[in-house]
């Protein structure tokens, strides 16, 4: 079996090897979402005989206690190979090596996997998707108070996430919703626009910044929100989203980030 390594540079060949990956995995992320996982965590791959990269998982730490694993993706004509489970393994050891507790949105395919490695679920999550609305508006820059964006995030999800959050808000064709009652950010995707982080002061708040967040956004849509959320996914519905996936949030270590009520749409299952 082909051996596990932390890709040291990101060179147009592994930009577009890691492409090709997530487009034949049917997922959403852009050549940014892997630039900001080899700056700020680690990014481990495998590569066959011709030295192409078919398998991938991610670390992303979050301040001194956690990290976060995601991409585990494998190229269809190499899966049934255990290179997935390789590849996690990659990750774990990484995570356990820096004593931080691991966290993840799994798939019900994989929680089996992650449950064998001692992994817990905390709750469930599910993925809506809304296709191309009939009248479109193209993203407009707007000026916003990013340090208090930072702070309001960090004090809800339990961990700052300031450089996460700055390359959201720095990316082309995103946007951001913001009041004096929370914010939502819009960040451009591959075959969708992503819709996340949403923090707000209780429900209503939440339901008007959604809506003007996916008001007439070009092209499809999708966000990821708890299923115990049951007023926002009835505004969901009632928008014309409907179910695409669902998500469980494991964790295997002893911390846990704070899991607030003002956390109302997440940033997405690669980034929590």
């Amino acid at each position: 079996m082909a051996s596990t390594e932390v890709l040291a540079a990101l060179s147009p060949g592994s930009r577009r090897e890691l492409g090709d990956l997530v487009a034949q995995s049917g997922w959403n992320q852009l050549a940014e979402d892997w630039a900001l996982f080899h700056r700020l965590g680690t990014l481990l791959v495998v590569r066959d005989a011709q030295g192409v990269i078919v398998a991938s998982g991610a670390v992303l730490p979050y301040g001194d206690e956690f990290a976060w694993i995601s991409m585990i993706l494998v190229a269809p004509a190499a899966r049934g190979q255990g290179l997935g489970s390789q590849v996690f393994q990659a990750c774990m050891d990484i995570v356990c090596g820096q004593g931080r507790t691991a966290m993840l949105d799994a798939t019900p395919a994989g929680e089996k996997i992650y449950r064998q490695f001692g992994f817990e679920g905390l709750f469930a999550l599910t993925r809506w998707q809304r296709d191309a609305a009939a009248s479109a508006r193209e993203a407009t820059p707007a000026a916003v108070d990013q340090e208090e964006i930072i702070r309001r995030d960090a004090a809800v999800f339990g961990i700052s996430r300031s450089a996460l959050l700055a390359d959201f808000l720095s990316r082309a064709g995103g946007s951001c919703i913001a009041n004096a009652s929370g914010f939502a950010l819009v960040r451009a995707g591959r075959v969708a626009h992503q819709v996340g982080p949403l923090v707000a002061d209780g429900v209503a708040a939440a339901c008007g910044l959604l809506q003007q967040a996916i008001d007439g956004l070009p092209g499809r849509v999708f966000l990821d929100v708890a299923d115990e959320r049951s007023t926002l996914n009835a505004v969901l519905r009632a928008a014309g989203f409907t179910p695409q996936r669902g998500f469980l949030r494991m964790a295997l270590g002893p911390a846990r980030p704070q899991q607030a009520a003002k956390v109302q749409v997440i940033a997405g299952p690669e980034y929590g």
